[in-house]
């Protein structure tokens, strides 16, 4: 497993990292058993994975609290990344009073004294800039030594900016993959000021696993896709596979084309089952052609950027 530097920690942190929201999530999907979520991350750790993304709204709190049973005396072996804004009660407050209480909440079912990173989770846009205190108080949390780094998690490329350029984060998890490519043009000034970048939704909710084409049909929080927006996304997918190859499952792909950025720290894909942790660790193994890469993002900007594809 590759490593790349964690911002400006002095910490360094597998290339695929651990995605946590489905650890005792119930709701989305069947739910695994405790003992299999905690042997989950085990075998993560065993196979060189050492970043964990959290949060508390993850399976209201369960997450955080599997994530911290499975860590019990491997604390010193993880990097782990929590959030702050959407409570295990199923509660949005972005109050910057609210913070301190909601990590110490965090801590306790993460069964820790510190996290490496806590980030405000897609707050408003007029929260980013610092007006609301929120900076202050997270900088007192560094100096107390229960955060060694904080940030945001967004979906934009006008909201990487908006905090790039007037606040100190030294984190920021974004949105970004083959599908939707438009974060990248904060990337090289996210680099040039040393922050660390978490990629999120990595296979576009489950579109660039391979496990879905134009006659695919969906339940749950999936169905919000028109049978329009499906058949689009469908023949989007068979081109991407026509670029990539059939060497490698689209999976692989699309994990290599997004650690092909330099300015990438991790990648946080879901992981439920053993044969997808294999899947992810094994994409970094190798590397994207770079003639490839330049045409996944030709193809982006041709025939994907102002297509109406849903979230």
């Amino acid at each position: 497993m590759k490593t790349r530097a964690y911002g400006q920690t002095g910490k360094s942190v597998s290339e695929i990292g651990f995605g946590a929201w489905q650890l005792g999530n119930s709701r989305d999907w069947e739910a695994m058993e405790d003992k299999a979520a905690i042997t989950l991350v085990h075998e993560a750790l065993e196979r060189g994975i050492n970043f964990f993304d959290s949060a508390p709204n993850y399976a209201g709190g369960k997450s955080e609290d599997l994530l911290g049973e499975a860590l019990r005396g491997k604390r010193e072996k993880a990097v782990i990344s929590t959030k702050f804004g959407h409570t295990a009660e199923g509660k949005t407050d972005f109050s910057a009073d609210k913070i301190r209480e909601s990590l110490d909440q965090s801590l306790k079912r993460l069964k820790t004294d510190y996290v490496d990173s806590l980030l405000l989770h897609n707050p408003p846009f007029d929260h980013l800039d610092g007006k609301y205190g929120h900076y202050e108080v997270l900088e007192e949390l560094k100096k107390e030594g229960k955060i060694l780094a904080y940030g945001a998690s967004v979906d934009s490329s006008k909201e990487m900016l908006e905090l790039i350029r007037n606040t100190s984060v030294g984190v920021l998890e974004v949105m970004f993959n083959i599908l939707y490519q438009e974060t990248a043009e904060a990337f090289e000034m996210a680099r040039e000021k040393g922050i660390a970048l978490i990629i999120k939704v990595p296979l576009d909710s489950g579109w660039l696993s391979g496990k879905y084409n134009s006659a695919s049909t969906f339940t749950g929080v999936r169905a919000r896709w028109s049978p329009d927006v499906i058949r689009k996304r469908g023949a989007l997918v068979e081109k991407i596979k026509g670029i990539t190859g059939a060497e490698l499952p689209l999976s692989i792909s699309a994990l290599r084309f997004i650690l092909a950025h330099p300015e990438v720290t991790t990648v946080i894909p879901g992981i439920r089952n053993r044969e997808q942790l294999a899947d992810n660790v094994s994409a970094s193994s190798g590397e994207m052609n770079e003639a490839v890469k330049k045409q996944l993002q030709d193809l982006w900007e041709t025939e994907i950027r102002f297509a109406d594809l849903g979230w």
